[in-house]
């Protein structure tokens, strides 16, 4: 098997074994010469094993490990592999963490182990454990794929180890003037005394992530005005569309739009050793271009979001203009990006509070699933300019004593009446062609969209409510203590964004299996949007409604609640939480086989659960005889004693 996928709590990960490395565990010896069938050492130790190369120049490298294996000094090897597109070696150290079904026993959990020779290290909790592999066993990759195929397994995940990069912070050149990443109390090159310690706390996050975030989490800024081919932006283009002209290709170049480029800047600039940094480095870019107050662009905007896959949408726009407040209509547009988008998980919708020195705040960030964002300064006190309102969420720092710096494009004009790059900073230092200074809540909403980008990197099931309660459950209380009232200030909203602690809270819920969401009030100040009667032309996939049921779809199924005795033996496949998928997988075995199906109903943990057994035989023959048959189908089982369900 030189090729094999393995499941994490980031999703697949492909794996392909190499030709030549393999990983030794050596006994100890005085003799300090490398024996000749190693070419040379290429780590000292990863996961308990010194990685080598051997000559395999005669043999296949499961021919030779199995000829090193013997070797009197060879204690345990073990083959290496890499990742889907990517040079840097893997080896599993043994160790297997295991999530079972919900309701299986710990006699159905030792049958598993049991099966591939695995002993218990460490049970956690009811249904989650820790096994290492034994002589006996395949190889620890290879057998959490088996597991994996168990019906009775949620989850295997072989521990791996891999080689570590020495250091991942960014080296790019303007890092230091990136205070919002991480406030040291000063800017480099400037005059000026920051708070040390004001800052959304990326830096440490990123520590916490032991990674700049995931290259698979997509950004929408929808704006104006984007320099696709600026160095931090131009490799991380996906899916561009522009909706003023109705076509992929972004309108660049008008002097008047400018301001997409540095939002999208402070979301997402790469890491590529020079300029500034964003938030999420790593994320992708979807640039979606041409704001717009209409109906149908509303519609189409976040609609085109959903369908491409954006995981997170950052608008620095809006009005607050009480004669351009949002009818249902754009209500339900964004309600559908919030509660539909990523697979049902929901977009994470994030929205400027306004730069107007108003008590109320822009009318899209008072849309009950919006994250509203307002704006503090280095000194962490409120930025005069930016909105006030109950649906404040959560405060991100920008200007208002000292700006933050952020990409430019190359059309900008800048400030007029300053020469050179100089208009473009404002305190006429002049730091790179390519950046300028930046603010505004325009600045602070897509800090916390980059932000939301690495707590989807540490855990990408987080629906978009659990994102924004996260959000609200781990903001820094900054500014007077009198503004807040049960926890929420209508200037800070429930404080100032803590990446750090939201990173953490995300990976902390990783694996709970849909934790229900931290309580605590978000304030709504208008009602639920109700659907409008006519769907727009392009909603993403719906259920499709049966005939005659008023909208709904729906399944009859014929129930037998009959008691059997509980005598002989039947084949279990599976245990499940959801009684809809029990009754149509119940449905499609008897009509695919033609035996009797049998559904045992537990309590486990509060909750009810339900064992499939396929039929009741008078002996394990019999039984067994079945449990080909299912297999052969594709249903993984085991034979059951009936008395044991």
């Amino acid at each position: 098997m030189d090729k094999i996928t393995i499941q994490s709590d980031n999703g697949e990960i492909r794996l392909r074994k190499s030709k030549a490395l393999v990983g030794l565990k050596m006994a100890e010896s005085r003799d300090l010469m490398e024996p000749d069938y190693i070419n040379k050492e290429i780590h000292q130790s990863l996961g308990g094993f010194k990685v080598v190369e051997l000559d395999t120049s005669d043999k296949s490298i499961n021919e030779k490990l199995d000829e090193v294996r013997n070797q009197d000094e060879v204690e345990v090897g073990t083959h290496v592999y890499y990742p889907e597109n990517s040079d840097r070696p893997l080896i599993a150290t043994g160790e297997i963490f295991i999530t079972f079904h919900d309701g299986t026993s710990e006699e159905e959990q030792q049958i598993a182990l049991d099966e591939f020779s695995l002993d218990l290290i460490e049970r956690r909790s009811e249904t989650y454990m820790v096994a290492r592999v034994t002589p006996k066993s395949p190889n620890p990759i290879k057998t959490a794929a088996y597991l994996q195929a168990s019906c009775l397994v949620k989850q295997a995940e072989p521990d791996i180890d891999t080689v570590l990069d020495q250091y991942f912070m960014p080296t790019d050149n303007l890092m230091g003037q990136c205070w919002h990443l991480q406030n040291n109390g000063f800017v480099p090159d400037a005059n000026v005394q920051l708070k040390r310690g004001i800052d959304a706390k990326v830096v440490a996050a990123w520590r916490r992530l032991g990674s700049l975030g995931a290259s698979n989490v997509t950004i929408a800024v929808v704006d104006n005005g984007f320099d696709l081919s600026h160095p931090d932006m131009k490799d991380k283009v996906t899916k561009p569309f522009d909706f003023w002209n109705n076509s992929p290709q972004i309108m660049q170049g008008d002097s008047r739009y400018t301001h997409g480029t540095p939002c999208a800047g402070v979301a997402l600039a790469a890491s590529n050793g020079s300029g500034m940094v964003g938030a999420a480095p790593n994320a992708r870019f979807m640039p979606v271009s041409g704001t717009s107050f209409s109906n149908r662009a509303t519609e189409d905007i976040f609609n085109y979001c959903i369908n491409q896959g954006a995981d997170i949408i950052s608008c620095s726009w809006g009005s607050t203009d009480p004669a351009y407040q949002l009818n249902s209509i754009k209500q339900q547009a964004i309600a559908n990006a919030a509660r539909r988008g990523r697979n049902g998980r929901g977009c994470v919708v994030l929205y400027a509070v306004g730069n107007d020195f108003l008590n109320y705040v822009n009318y899209y960030a008072q849309h009950p699933d919006v994250i509203g964002v307002a704006a503090c300064t280095s000194q962490g006190v409120h930025a005069d300019y930016s909105n006030q309102g109950m649906e404040v969420t959560i405060c991100a720092p920008s200007n208002g004593d000292w700006p933050i710096i952020a990409p430019r494009a190359w059309w900008d004009q800048g400030i007029t009446g300053n020469a050179g790059e100089m208009r473009y900073w404002i305190d006429g230092v002049a730091r790179g062609s390519q950046y300028k200074h930046f603010g505004g809540t325009s600045s602070a909403t897509p800090l916390v969209a980059g932000i939301v980008a690495l707590m989807l990197s540490a855990n990408p099931d987080l629906s978009a409510r659990e994102v924004k309660q996260i959000l609200i459950q781990t903001a820094d209380k900054i500014g007077n203590p009198a503004d807040y009232i049960n926890g929420h200030s209508r200037k800070y909203g429930y404080g100032m964004v803590n990446a750090e602690r939201a990173v953490a809270e995300a990976q902390r819920r990783r694996g709970m299996g849909g934790t229900t969401p931290v309580p605590g009030p978000i304030p709504t100040p208008q009602p639920q949007p109700q659907p409008r009667p006519t769907p727009s032309p392009n909603p993403g996939p719906a259920p499709t409604p049966s005939p005659n049921t008023g909208g709904t779809s729906s399944t009859i199924f014929e129930v037998n609640a009959n008691p059997i005795p509980r005598t002989g033996w039947g084949v279990q496949i599976g245990v499940f939480s959801n009684q809809d998928s029990v009754l149509a997988l119940v449905a499609k075995l008897k009509q695919q086989f033609g035996q009797p199906v049998y559904v045992a109903i537990l309590n486990s943990g509060g909750k009810q659960v339900f064992r499939v057994v396929v039929g009741a035989y008078a002996s394990i023959t019999e039984a067994t005889a079945m449990q080909k048959r299912l297999a052969s189908a594709g249903y993984q089982g085991f034979v059951k004693n009936l008395a044991d369900v």
